[in-house]
């Protein structure tokens, strides 16, 4: 990786929705906030701006990378940054004197300078190898996963995180071609998944997005992480403050709709999930699956 610091403080990301994440978020200009999923920095820099020198904004993201370039972008600003997973915001918390917050924000999705960096194997067009973790001095890889786990175990997780309706095919083409070599680059794993499509449903998402999505929450545990953090973050909040979640696919927005309805501690404050305008979706097309859905803390 080039670590120049034009490539550190560069981002790709457009951050989603920044308009209704404001509005839903209110900051307080004396308050305190949580950012947990840094990402690019842009929601973090658009809360950060509100805030005045009693204000303070804790932004937090399991990618060091992400960190590292947003250093730059935030500086001047109210931000304390924080490499820490979500869900462990309560520890956090209490080691840099924080007793409650004002707002949370959670952006689920895979940031574009993820996607940009060729290394880490998000992209499908990617000769790096197969990553996908967001954290690269923990876990597993997830070249290792599938060169590991049995035929079964690989269709049971492509199937059940990635909601992959050719699952048992693509497991099957992935142990075949295991058999003969060491399968490790991005678009190496995301061909085998091209050829499992018939040509004719090969044009309106890559074959592989499910495939690739499954292998990323898998080796990030990104349910379980999102499911600990659903029941830990609503303690930190002040209340009639707001949990803003934005998630994009529906294994996650089901988890947040659920734990915001039945959570006696929240009221949840969107009836539906709040998407993003058509002149957003037009001018960031990664807006287009993005869903918002805000909870407020009752006393």
């Amino acid at each position: 990786m080039d670590s120049s610091p034009e490539s550190v403080s560069h981002t790709l990301h457009v951050p989603v929705m920044p308009s209704e994440v404001l509005h839903y978020l209110s900051p307080r200009p004396d308050g305190v906030y949580l950012d947990g999923t840094l990402g690019g920095g842009g929601h973090s820099e658009l809360i950060a701006q509100q805030l005045n020198d009693a204000g303070r904004l804790i932004a937090c993201d399991r990618d060091q990378r992400a960190l590292d370039r947003c250093e730059s972008r935030l500086r001047g600003l109210p931000v304390s940054l924080v490499q820490s997973n979500f869900c462990e915001m309560p520890e956090i918390l209490d080691q840099i004197g924080v007793s409650c917050l004002d707002g949370i924000l959670l952006d689920l999705g895979l940031s574009s300078d993820q996607l940009a960096d060729r290394s880490r194997g998000f992209s499908f067009k990617s000769d790096g190898d197969l990553d996908l973790r967001f954290d690269n001095l923990s876990g597993e890889p997830a070249w290792k996963l599938l060169n590991r786990l049995s035929e079964r175990h690989i269709a049971d997780l492509i199937y059940q995180y990635g909601e992959e309706r050719l699952s048992r095919r693509i497991s099957r083409r992935i142990v075949e071609a295991r058999r003969s070599r060491q399968l490790r680059s991005a678009n190496e794993i995301a061909d085998i998944v091209w050829h499992c499509y018939p040509s004719k449903q090969r044009h309106r998402i890559h074959p592989a997005t499910r495939t690739f999505q499954a292998l990323r929450i898998a080796v990030n545990n990104e349910l379980e992480s999102l499911e600990i953090g659903l029941r830990r973050l609503p303690d930190l909040l002040r209340p009639g403050s707001q949990l803003v979640i934005i998630s994009f696919h529906s294994l996650e927005d089901r988890r947040v709709k659920d734990a915001f309805r039945s959570d006696d501690r929240l009221l949840a404050m969107t009836k539906k999930a709040v998407q993003a305008s058509e002149t957003e979706k037009n001018t960031n097309p990664r807006s287009r699956s993005a869903k918002l859905r805000v909870a407020k803390r009752i006393e």
